[in-house]
């Protein structure tokens, strides 16, 4: 059955990837909006802007928490959708995956494993996906490929 579908499924899978890695892109959107502007105040973290964000990184040793909380919210912010059309592809890819990887050291410090314990079960998986868009560049559906 399996190889009666694979012409279907090969022509599904630069559709699949496509909004694989947009999701990845679009992912990162709300927690930059809610890091730098304070939307989603009921989401559950304690820092709703740039000074909030900050404080918090400089209190959990990441120094100096300005610098890093500019980062993290331009990499949320720019690099997300960057992501989401697939421009620029894997540099973008390479500091999202950087700034997941911190964060899974981050999760794992605080609660371990599971994602309701505030573990990196969730940030690991966004973490594969993203290392996954990295190693595959833009894809058949992006800017990246159209501006080739």
């Amino acid at each position: 059955m399996t190889k009666s579908l694979a012409p279907l499924l090969q022509a599904l899978a630069p559709f699949a990837y496509a909004l694989l890695r947009a999701a990845v892109g679009l992912a990162l959107v709300p927690h930059g909006l809610r890091n730098t502007f304070g939307f989603f105040a009921n989401t559950g973290m304690p820092s709703l802007s740039i000074g909030q964000l900050a404080k918090y990184l400089d209190a959990n040793g990441y120094r100096p928490g300005k610098f890093w909380a500019v980062a993290i919210s331009i990499t949320q912010l720019i690099g997300g959708p960057l992501l989401a059309v697939g421009l620029f592809t894997r540099p973008v890819a390479a500091v999202v995956l950087v700034f997941l990887l911190v964060a899974n050291v981050e999760r794992w410090r605080i609660g371990k494993y599971f994602w309701n314990q505030q573990g990196l079960e969730y940030t690991l998986m966004w973490t594969i996906a993203t290392f996954y868009v990295l190693v595959r560049g833009g894809g058949l559906y992006s800017l990246d490929h159209v501006l080739r």
